[in-house]
C-alpha cells in the first residue's frame, strides 16, 4: 500500500498545474470517504524536477486485503484534469498485489521519476502562485467492484501569493499617511490633516475587512487563504517566537491545554480546508471531530484547520495562542503610542522653556486632553480586532484567565466607545436644538473636540448620526465571524446581509465630509459587498460546479490586488503632496456643514477674547470685559460644563437681557461666534438695531 500510494502521487505531480518554484509538494492526505480501512497519520511529499527525484515521508496503517484498483482522478481549479485506472498488479508492484492488513511503517525515502514522466509537466505548474490542485484516489476491489476507502492529498508548488512584503508595505504606506497627517496639523494646515486622516483610517479599515474574510470558516480556494493572510497583521496575528513561548506558558499557568500542532508537524498530517472539503467533514466526522475537540496533535494524526485557527496556523500560531497574542499587540501597540504621546510632551517642555514657538506652548497646555483623544482614537482603530477575538476566545476557553482577559478587555472597549458615542450625539442634538446646526458645538467646543473628535470629524455635522450605523455594523461584523465558525454558510450570507444594509445606507447617506471622501469610502464599502457575494460561491451555495469556484478565486485575487494599489498610490500621493506643499489646504474644498468657520474663527482668537469682544458690541460695561480677559477658562465655557443656565436673555436664543449688568456666565455665548468680516462695532443707531446687527454677526458662520 506505501507503493500504491507513492505512486498515485508521482501521477498527481505529473499532472499537477500548481506553482511557481521548481517543485511540487503535498504535506497531508486525507480521507473522503467514512471508511478508516486506510489511515495515514503522517504524510509528506517532496518533487523536484532538477533531479527527476520525489522524496516520500508516510506513516499510517491499511486495513486492507485482498486485490484492489486505484481510480486516480486529478483537479485544477476544480476542472478534472485527468482521470485514470491503475492496477498494482500489472505494475508489479511488491506487496500490493494482493494488498496486505497491518500497519504500514513509518517510511522516508526518495524515488527516481523517470524523465519522460517529468517532460510532460507544464513549465505553468511550477509559476503560478497558490496552485488550486488535488489529486484524489478511489481504492476498489478487484472482484466486487465496490470502493473500499478514498484519499484525496492537495498539491502545492511553493508559490505565494502570502509574502512578507505586502504586510510590511501596506503598513509602511500607513504609517507615512498617519506621519503626514500629523506634520501638516503642527504646521496649522488642518484641513489637509483632516482629510489624509480620513482616508488612511478608511484604508486601514479595508484591510482589516480583507483579513476578516480570511478568518472566515469558509472553504476558499488558496490564493483568496494566501492573499487575506497578508493583512491578517492589522487584525494582531504577528508571529514572534519569544511571544509565542509568553502565551504558552500563560495558559499553562492558568489551567489550560496549549495545542501542539505545529510542534508536532512531523508526526502530524494538518490539512487547510479549502473548496469542496466539506465533503472530507461529512464522511469522516469522526476522525475530524478528534482534531477538533482541543487541538492536540501529542500522538499524531490528521487535523483540519479553517478560519481563525486555519489563520494562526499558516502565520505560525498555536490555535489556543490566537486571542492572547493579539491582545498582547494591541496592548503594546496602545502603549508605545502613548510613550510617544509623552515623548512629544517632553519636547514641547524643553522647548518652551528655551522660548519655543507658540503653537509647541500651546499643545504643552492642551497635552490631557491630546493624550485623552489619542488614547480614545486607538481604542477605535482596534476595536473590530478586539471584538473579534475577544468573542472568539468565549467559544474556545482557552484557559478561565484568558476568558475573564477576554470578557475585560470586551466590555472596557465597548463602555468607551459607546460612551464617546453618547457623549457626541448629545451634544450634537444640543447644538440643533439651541443654534439649529449640529457643527456649531461640535466643532466650537476645542476640548471636546480633542477628546471626542475622532468620532464624527469624517463625517458631516449634519450626519452625526451616522456614528451608531458605524459602530452597529463593526460589531455585528465581529459577531457573525467570531461566533458562527461552525456554520459556514450562515456565516456568509449573514455578512452578505450586512455588507449590503451598510452600501444602502451610505449609498443613501453619503455621510463622509465632502464628495472626494464619500467617493473613496463609499467604493470601499461596494467593494466588501463584492467581495460578499464571492464568498457565496466559496461556499458552495449555488452547488456551481468547481471549475466556476477555481475561476472565482483568481477573480477575487486580482480584483482586491488591484483596488488595494489604487487606495496605497492614493494615500501615497497625498502624504507626499501635503508635505511638499506650502499650503496643502488649497486642494481641499471647504466642508459644507460651516465646521471650517467655527474652528477658524476659535484658533485666531482666544475663547475669553471673543467673548469679550462680543460683550463689547452689545455695549456691556467693563466688568463683564474684564471678567471675559481676565476670569474666564475652557471649563467656563465649555457647553456641557456650563449647566441649565441657558438664558432666554442670550441674543443667541432669541430673547433680551432684562438688566445690562448681565455676567458672562448668564449671557452663555458659545465659544466662536464672532465673523470676522464683519465689524464689531456698530457705527449707528439705536439700542435696537446694534442688537440686531450683533444678532447677525453672532448667527453668520451658521
Amino acid at each position: 500500500m506505501r507503493f500504491h500510494l507513492l505512486f498515485v502521487l508521482s501521477v498527481v505531480f505529473l499532472s499537477s498545474v500548481s506553482s511557481s518554484l521548481e517543485l511540487i509538494e503535498s504535506r497531508a492526505l486525507n480521507l473522503c470517504s467514512d471508511s478508516l480501512s486506510l489511515t495515514a497519520e503522517h504524510f509528506n511529499v517532496v518533487f523536484t524536477p532538477q533531479n527527476q527525484s520525489m522524496a516520500l515521508g508516510l506513516d499510517g496503517t491499511s486495513r486492507i486485503t485482498g486485490y484492489v484498483k486505484a481510480e486516480l482522478v486529478l483537479t485544477v481549479y476544480g476542472y478534472e484534469a485527468l482521470r485514470k485506472v491503475l492496477d498494482p498488479c500489472d505494475m508489479s508492484l511488491d506487496g500490493l498485489c494482493p494488498v496486505r492488513a497491518g500497519p504500514l511503517p513509518m517510511m522516508s525515502t526518495n524515488i527516481k521519476i523517470p524523465a519522460n514522466v517529468v517532460s510532460q509537466i507544464p513549465r505553468i505548474a511550477y509559476s503560478v502562485p497558490d496552485l488550486d490542485a488535488t489529486v484524489r484516489v478511489h481504492i476498489n476491489s478487484t472482484e466486487t467492484g465496490e470502493e473500499i476507502t478514498c484519499i484525496e492529498a492537495a498539491l502545492s508548488n511553493g508559490k505565494s501569493v502570502y509574502q512578507a512584503g505586502v504586510g510590511w508595505t501596506t503598513a509602511i504606506i500607513s504609517g507615512l499617511g498617519l506621519a503626514a497627517s500629523a506634520i501638516t496639523s503642527s504646521l496649522g494646515h488642518s484641513k489637509a490633516a483632516t482629510h489624509i486622516t480620513a482616508s488612511v483610517v478608511s484604508l486601514f479599515g479595508f484591510m482589516q475587512s480583507q483579513a476578516m474574510f480570511g478568518m472566515m470558516s469558509v472553504h476558499m480556494p488558496p490564493i483568496v487563504q494566501s492573499w487575506t493572510q497578508n493583512f491578517q497583521w492589522s487584525m494582531g496575528i504577528i508571529h514572534i517566537g519569544f511571544l509565542e513561548r509568553i502565551c504558552t506558558w500563560y495558559q499553562r499557568s492558568t489551567g489550560g491545554s496549549p495545542s501542539t500542532i505545529l510542534s508536532n508537524l512531523t508526526v502530524t498530517s494538518v490539512h487547510v480546508a479549502k473548496r469542496h472539503t466539506s465533503e472530507i467533514i461529512r464522511h469522516a466526522s469522526g476522525l475530524l471531530k478528534r482534531a477538533g475537540q482541543k487541538r492536540s496533535a501529542t500522538n499524531g494524526g490528521t487535523i483540519m484547520v479553517r478560519g481563525i485557527p486555519r489563520v494562526g496556523f499558516r502565520a505560525g500560531i498555536e490555535a489556543t495562542n490566537i486571542f492572547l497574542t493579539g491582545l498582547i499587540f494591541f496592548v503594546v501597540f496602545v502603549a508605545a503610542m502613548m510613550l510617544l504621546v509623552a515623548a512629544f510632551k517632553v519636547f514641547c517642555d524643553i522647548r518652551t522653556r528655551s522660548g519655543g514657538a507658540k503653537t509647541l506652548r500651546a499643545s504643552r497646555k492642551r497635552w490631557n486632553l491630546v493624550s485623552k483623544g489619542v488614547m480614545f482614537r486607538l481604542v477605535l482603530i482596534g476595536f473590530p480586532q478586539m471584538l473579534i477575538l475577544c468573542l472568539w476566545e468565549f467559544t474556545q476557553h482557552d484557559s478561565p484567565a484568558e476568558v475573564l482577559l477576554a470578557a475585560v478587555t470586551l466590555l472596557g472597549m465597548i463602555i468607551s466607545v459607546g460612551f464617546a458615542a453618547f457623549r457626541a450625539i448629545r451634544l450634537a442634538r444640543k447644538s440643533l436644538v439651541i443654534h439649529q446646526n449640529p457643527a456649531y458645538l461640535l466643532y466650537s467646543n476645542t476640548p471636546f473636540l480633542s477628546r471626542w473628535g475622532f468620532l464624527y470629524v469624517h463625517y458631516k455635522a449634519t450626519t452625526y448620526y451616522f456614528i451608531v450605523a458605524s459602530l452597529s455594523y463593526t460589531f455585528l461584523r465581529a459577531a457573525f465571524i467570531s461566533l458562527s465558525q461552525e456554520a459556514p454558510v450562515v456565516q456568509t450570507v449573514a455578512l452578505l446581509v450586512i455588507q449590503t444594509s451598510m452600501l444602502v445606507v451610505v449609498s443613501v447617506c453619503r455621510p463622509w465630509m465632502n464628495k472626494k471622501t464619500n467617493i473613496y469610502n463609499i467604493s470601499i464599502t461596494a467593494f466588501n459587498f463584492i467581495n460578499a457575494i464571492f464568498f457565496l460561491f466559496f461556499a458552495d451555495v449555488f452547488n456551481q460546479p468547481g471549475i466556476v469556484t477555481g475561476v472565482m478565486g483568481v477573480v477575487f485575487f486580482v480584483f482586491n490586488t488591484a483596488f488595494v494599489l489604487v487606495l496605497l498610490v492614493l494615500i501615497l500621493v497625498d502624504s507626499v503632496y501635503a508635505i511638499l506643499s506650502k499650503n496643502p489646504d488649497i486642494r481641499y474644498q471647504p466642508m459644507q456643514d460651516d465646521r471650517d468657520s467655527f474652528v477658524r474663527s476659535h484658533s485666531q482668537l482666544g475663547m475669553a477674547e471673543l467673548h469679550a469682544l462680543g460683550a463689547t458690541a452689545r455695549g456691556d460695561p467693563p466688568t463683564a470685559l474684564y471678567k471675559a480677559l481676565r476670569g474666564a477658562t475652557d471649563s467656563d465655557l465649555d457647553p456641557l460644563a456650563t449647566s441649565r443656565k441657558e438664558t432666554s436673555t442670550s441674543p443667541l436664543n432669541g430673547g433680551h437681557s432684562s438688566s445690562g449688568d448681565v455676567t458672562l456666565h448668564e449671557r452663555q455665548f458659545p465659544t466662536s461666534v464672532v465673523d470676522l468680516s464683519v465689524p464689531l462695532f456698530p457705527s449707528g443707531g439705536g439700542p435696537g438695531q446694534e442688537d440686531r446687527k450683533v444678532r447677525r454677526q453672532s448667527s453668520s458662520p451658521m
